[in-house]
């Protein structure tokens, strides 16, 4: 039992309404006292005191709609109703217009609402507890515009915790392994999987913009079919020993029927927004599960950009869900990523004012990358052409993994 109390004692409660009553306590002694000391003027300092607590907020709301406008009404709004949900989202459609409309109705039948020489004073504290009322009541609270300026500035949001821990339980741990499992997947398929292109080396992670993820990719599109896996990772991890991971490889065929061999799979962590979306209780609709998945994405590819790790091993390939007419939607973006990463990284023959500085070195490298061959060889003096591109007949070596010498680790063995 005291084990049980200690643990409680830890655990942070959820905060009650205290606020809430103080601030009605406060708000009712002040305008008691207004009403005792100054009667016939109470509904005028009420109403001046209310409007001028909410014009800021009102103010602050026209400034943030033309931000919302001109930048993010295409990548944070969807729909017809465009300009209600910029309305709602910057405050402009909620308690504080309505609460300032009924101060002006207050501050037209009140009359005269400015106060004498020496009172001054009842004023000021009539707006100190105006103001807190209204503040606990959610008029004067932030709207969901400025909750996700600070969401995202402070990374507190859904998406931020889960890209982190996709990274670093998963991606930070089979990335660096996987050039090793293609390379022996390759040994051991040599006469069913004979090339592999550099863009097929890498790990492809799906993020549909729904959320909504097919634990087989086949069942989505039937030009992509399951081929084999990786040969397995195993890694001890939070006491499992010899935890597996794995990745499986797929062939997608294009329009003429060619088969194209890569690592693919959806990030998993999709799968925790899409539950969280349709589960009532955690608060999370359909246009908020849409935010996350773009903010999921944006903040994935920040932290996998700046690992070492990680860096030029992984493909994120963010996809549309308005598709429902194209069957083959999802194979045709994987080949066009394939592709893309392919003349990115093979496009290196000079330009044709260009002589090419060593033949033996340039034929070996067009031969194994399927590139054509220049047959015109010259030797120029050095020194007397255009510099070109030279390729070295050694085969590359791999990348150092990252070693961590700061203080914080001296001493280790």
């Amino acid at each position: 039992m005291q084990c049980l109390r200690d643990q409680d004692a830890l655990i942070p409660q959820p905060r009650g309404d205290v606020p809430k009553v103080c601030a009605a306590a406060l708000a009712a002694i002040t305008i008691g006292g207004i009403m005792v000391l100054s009667p016939e003027r109470l509904f005028g300092w009420v109403a001046m005191v209310t409007l001028i607590l909410t014009l800021g907020p009102l103010m602050h709301g026209v400034c943030l709609m033309a931000e919302e406008i001109l930048h993010h009404a295409n990548t944070r709004y969807r729909g017809r109703a465009l300009w209600s949900q910029v309305l709602t989202a910057c405050g402009l459609g909620g308690k504080t217009p309505l609460v300032a409309g009924l101060a002006v109705l207050l501050l037209y039948l009140g009359g005269d609402p400015l106060p004498h020489k020496g009172q001054s004073w009842k004023l000021l504290f009539l707006a100190s507890g105006l103001y807190a009322l209204l503040k606990s009541l959610g008029v004067l609270g932030p709207s969901d515009v400025e909750v996700s300026d600070i969401c995202e500035g402070r990374k507190m949001n859904v998406a931020h915790g889960l890209a982190w821990s996709f990274y670093l339980g998963y991606l930070r741990l089979v990335l660096p392994r996987l050039e090793d499992s293609i390379t022996a997947f390759q040994a051991t398929h040599q006469a069913s999987c004979p090339y592999w292109g550099r863009g097929s080396r890498k790990l492809l992670i799906l993020i549909p913009l729904n959320a909504n993820i097919s634990h087989k990719l086949e069942d989505e599109d039937d030009n992509i079919h399951f081929y084999d896996n990786l040969p397995n990772n195993e890694i001890d991890r939070a006491g499992v020993r010899g935890r597996v991971y794995k990745h499986s490889v797929y062939r997608v065929v294009d329009e003429h029927g060619k088969a194209h061999e890569c690592v693919v799979e959806y990030a998993t962590p999709l799968l925790t927004l899409y539950k969280m979306s349709q589960e009532s209780s955690a608060g999370f609709g359909e246009a908020m599960r849409r935010q996350q998945v773009l903010l999921f994405y944006r903040t994935l590819q920040e932290i996998l950009d700046h690992s070492l790790e990680c860096r030029n091993r992984f493909k994120l390939i963010l996809l549309n869900d308005e598709h429902v007419d194209d069957p083959h939607f999802l194979s045709k973006a994987i080949l066009r990523h394939l592709e893309q990463q392919e003349k990115e990284e093979f496009c290196l023959t000079p330009p044709p004012h260009q002589e090419t500085a060593h033949p033996c070195a340039d034929t070996s490298f067009a031969q194994q990358n399927g590139l054509p061959i220049n047959r015109d060889w010259r030797r120029p003096e050095p020194m007397s052409r255009e510099p070109t591109l030279m390729f070295s007949l050694e085969q590359p070596l791999p990348l150092r993994e990252p070693v961590e010498n700061t203080d914080h680790y001296q001493g280790r063995t």
